[in-house]
């Protein structure tokens, strides 16, 4: 296949659309069902290529979940705890593949986020992630293959109209990239850079110390944020990311959206959330409506108006901001990375807020001494990179 007719592209006002190569080979992909639209196949190669990298950064299965070409979630293959099965509904599944996990997490970082996305896995679907995907919401994946029993579930999606592509993973893009804007043609070379554990030997900090898992957490940050909208910093913890903060202006509010993210994640995890009882009947995306407004500072106007009776089988107590600030000096070890230099202390602040002990960023600003000083007065450890991540 050289060239795919699309619906049409951003908006159904904008026709005609299609994706074809430019020299006239055959495209890299196979639509195995549904019909892919212009945002699906900018999330899906996106997508793909982030997995791919997460694979080769940690020998490890990768997944993304996204939307609107920034991923709501990233993750590599780790065994689920009982909590985080639990917080990610996935309980009911008993132990999961690696690559089920990774998705687990990249679906559970930001859940709300995640409904409606487009899906993205190293390496090929298995029955068990077919299952998960299968139940909940969203709009197509891409991977190098399926299984046979996992691609049969999959086509009962959307009676049998859910978006499944196959790449070609021995693909390789030429190394100049071109968009058009406006009418006027775009050129650059493509982003090669390799990202690991060892992209984060300069710490510039007095802590010097940078464990293993936390390199491998950093890397989870850096190559999610190599394909997420500038500006953005991610937070990351257990091979998951927690918390993106996509397409701000500013810096600060790329940290506190990241950082309010990370901590949902983390509030979801404290007992009076694992407490909660929810009426039979309530899906898995009423239960996340419910749990990020019980979590939020809306929750005494939802008690004021009798909200809880249709979701909950009793009132929950009110979840107090002291009560919420306790449970959340109790995260720690996380990693935090930023596509470019922090310009002020304060992103240092707010991420000490949510658990921040390593950093990586590219550094270079006038004021990287006093960012330098913020993060020893916490004895955080710090690498500079020396390298930007924009993304547009």
């Amino acid at each position: 296949m050289k060239e795919l007719e699309l619906k049409y592209g951003c908006n159904p006002n904008q026709k005609p659309s299609r994706i074809y190569m430019k020299d006239g080979s055959e495209l890299p992909i196979q639509v195995l069902c549904g019909r892919p639209g212009y945002i699906n196949f900018l999330d899906a190669f996106n997508g793909w290529q982030l997995v791919s990298e997460l694979k080769k950064a940690t020998g490890l299965p990768a997944a993304t979940s996204f939307k609107h070409v920034s991923p709501a979630g990233a993750a590599v293959g780790i065994p689920l705890t009982e909590t985080l099965a639990k917080i990610y509904w996935v309980d009911d599944l008993g132990e999961l593949s690696p690559l089920a996990c990774a998705y687990a997490r990249a679906r559970g970082a930001d859940r709300m986020s995640s409904f409606g996305d487009f899906i993205a896995l190293s390496d090929v679907c298995d029955v068990d992630t077919a299952k998960l995907i299968k139940r909940e919401v969203s709009d197509g994946v891409i991977a190098p293959g399926y299984e046979p029993e996992a691609l049969e579930l999959l086509q009962q999606k959307k009676k049998g109209n859910y978006n499944i592509i196959q790449i070609d993973e021995t693909y390789v893009p030429e190394v100049l990239e071109h968009k058009e804007v406006f009418g006027i043609t775009f050129e650059q070379g493509r982003n090669e850079l390799h990202i690991d554990k060892d992209f984060f030997s300069d710490v510039v900090t007095d802590n010097k110390e940078i464990p293993e898992d936390a390199k491998r957490d950093l890397a989870v940050a850096m190559i999610t944020l190599k394909y997420t909208q500038s500006n953005s910093v991610c937070y990351v913890k257990g091979g998951q990311a927690i918390g993106i903060g996509a397409g701000q202006q500013s810096r600060i509010h790329c940290t506190r959206l990241a950082g309010q993210k990370a901590d949902n994640w983390w509030l979801r995890q404290s007992p009076q959330v694992l407490g909660l009882k929810f009426k039979s009947g309530i899906g898995r995306a009423d239960r996340d409506n419910a749990i990020d407004l019980y979590i939020g500072e809306e929750y005494m106007d939802i008690l004021a108006d009798g909200v809880w009776e249709n979701t909950f089988e009793e009132k929950p107590a009110v979840f107090t901001r002291e009560e919420k600030r306790a449970w959340l000096d109790k995260m720690a070890d996380v990693a935090l990375g930023s596509d470019a230099f922090f310009p002020f202390g304060d992103n240092i602040e707010r991420a000490h807020k949510s658990g921040v002990k390593y950093i990586a960023q590219p550094g270079g600003s006038v004021r990287d001494d006093h960012v330098i000083a913020a993060c020893d007065k916490y004895q955080m450890a710090m690498a500079f990179t020396g390298i930007r991540l924009f993304h547009h």
